[in-house]
């Protein structure tokens, strides 16, 4: 039987290398075109809502046997033990004083709690949140206004994201609240060798309008 030979239908042209280059590097320089102009559109919408300074969130008063009340509900925790909590609106915002430096700043100087909407399972906090004027700089410019935090259930525990940003007399654009819901708030410490654990033992959360129940019972 015959063999079977393939036969080139057309010539092979040596511009074809040089279309393909030129593709290549069209793509690449659109890829650099596009990230810095995204970077830099993103840099002038943060500019449009933040302010040079931070602003001076209210004193919180400390709530007496509050670190008695979260010890007792992290050993139960950690035994693996049946355990719930309520902590209320007070009790929260002194919780973020004890709150340790996640890598970016303390919480007690960015965030207090001012109201919980139990319907939609938020937290309405007053915010001082410090953001770099550039994505490459560490100087900072700060978001002073509102932040809602939902809280969801993830594999480490729960974890409260962004869900709106209110700035007074300026709209925030939409594309900004989703990149700031990306990241949870409770990142920094679910890794944490000692609260990690404890926040990994929560099975369930109820925002309340008098305060959130924690619970290590599903």
């Amino acid at each position: 039987m015959e063999k079977i030979q393939k036969v080139p239908t057309s010539e092979f042209h040596s511009g074809y290398g040089c279309i393909i280059m030129s593709a290549v590097v069209g793509v690449f320089v659109f890829i650099i075109w596009w990230g810095y102009y995204t970077l830099t559109t993103m840099d002038a919408a943060i500019a449009a809502i933040t302010q040079s300074a931070p602003a001076k969130l209210p004193d919180v008063a400390a709530v007496p046997d509050l670190e008695k009340k979260l010890t007792d509900f992290a050993a139960l925790a950690n035994a693996g033990k049946p355990a719930t909590m309520k902590l209320s609106v007070a009790e929260l915002n002194s919780m973020l004083q004890l709150a340790p430096d996640g890598g970016s700043g303390s919480y007690k100087d960015m965030i207090r709690v001012k109201s919980l909407d139990a319907a939609k399972q938020t937290l309405i906090t007053d915010v001082s949140l410090p953001m770099n004027k550039k994505f490459w700089e560490d100087s900072k410019r700060y978001l002073v206004g509102e932040v809602d935090y939902t809280l969801e259930m993830t594999e480490l525990g729960p974890d409260a994201k962004v869900s709106a940003v209110r700035v007074p007399g300026k709209t925030v654009p939409e594309e900004m609240v989703k990149g700031m819901a990306m990241y949870g708030a409770m990142g920094p410490y679910q890794n944490d060798k000692t609260l990690g654990p404890v926040l990994k033992a929560i099975q369930k959360y109820q925002v309340e309008s008098d305060g959130v129940v924690l619970s290590t019972v599903k």
